[in-house]
């Protein structure tokens, strides 16, 4: 399927830098009319009342004249893409950072729902990365990089999707957006047919992400079409032995030095929407700076129109 089309609510065309990849902008008063009729429903209200998350899908929709949920549906579903960069005109600054929950949490929500983020309580994060850390993951370290990875490898949830927004930036030099299709990846077969790319593996986080189980899974299954599909993160992987151990850092090497891999800028207020299964995603690393500062928040979650092929590995069942 070819995107490109625009409507008075919004345009979709492919990005600069990949056809997979499509830049999804709406107009300024589409998101000024959808903000205007949430302003009486602050956060907190999401936070506590989960269905009130479908009821902003809803209102989004009906301003798009109920072409943004089968256009996500599509979109997201489809091997070719599975990616979207999205730019609502107008919001771009961190004092509009509850006003980018309410808009990601309408997307997401017309596509499925987003899981319990065991890191922060809710079912989003916002976190911020500075000049220096000393957590306990890549995550907010800013002088390593994020390298790429699926999310929800460690976690007893269906993860079809992750979205990322920037709320804020300051003194920032590098820290580019990466993102890697598992089409694109030119050792993809070789590792996929490995003997040990379907043997359950133990993965387990550290104490910052608040789960306390380990999980099981493969780091390859296939979907419905037979396409290979992928759940994987670096820093979790617990390889019982040499074999394993040795399989996973070829694996990490490849991934990393691979062509394909796109490295980009997110401009702040604007978000990433990827398909989890087909797409990894990391960051580069940043230049340090004393007052260096980025806010992220994070929405991932699961389709409720398709069915998770590693599921089968996961106590959590979605309802």
């Amino acid at each position: 399927m070819a995107y490109k089309s625009t409507t008075k609510a919004f345009s979709v065309e492919p990005t600069p830098y990949s056809k997979r990849l499509l830049q999804v902008t709406f107009s300024q008063d589409t998101i000024a009319s959808f903000l205007k009729e949430l302003e009486h429903c602050p956060v907190q209200a999401l936070e506590y009342k989960s269905f009130l998350r479908f009821k902003c899908a809803q209102i989004l929709d009906k301003l798009c004249n109920q072409k943004l949920k089968p256009f996500l549906e599509q979109a997201l579903s489809d091997r070719k893409t599975g990616a979207l960069l999205v730019n609502p005109e107008g919001i771009n600054s961190a004092k509009q950072g509850d006003d980018m929950v309410k808009i990601a949490t309408a997307f997401v929500h017309l596509i499925g729902r987003s899981n319990f983020d065991q890191m922060t309580g809710q079912f989003y994060a916002r976190w911020a990365v500075v000049n220096t850390d000393n957590s306990d993951s890549y995550l907010r370290q800013p002088q390593k990089p994020l390298e790429l990875h699926n999310d929800g490898t460690f976690v007893n949830e269906v993860t079809d999707y992750v979205l990322m927004y920037k709320i804020d930036e300051q003194h920032m030099q590098g820290g580019d957006s990466q993102l890697l299709h598992l089409d694109d990846w030119e050792d993809l077969a070789k590792f996929y047919h490995h003997p040990l790319a379907k043997k359950v593996m133990r993965w387990s986080a550290p104490p910052s992400k608040n789960v306390t189980c380990d999980v099981y899974h493969p780091v390859f299954e296939a979907d419905n079409h037979a396409n290979p599909v992928m759940l994987y993160i670096d820093q979790f992987a617990q390889p019982k032995d040499y074999e394993e151990g040795i399989y996973l850092a070829d694996l990490s090497d490849s991934l990393e030095s691979s062509k394909a891999k796109l490295s980009f800028p997110v401009p702040v207020g604007q978000f990433l929407l990827i398909n989890n299964l087909f797409w990894l995603h990391g960051r580069d690393k940043f230049q340090p700076h004393p007052d260096l500062r980025r806010e992220l928040m994070r929405q991932r979650g699961y389709f409720s129109f398709t069915t998770n092929p590693f599921s089968r590995y996961k106590d959590f069942k979605n309802f």
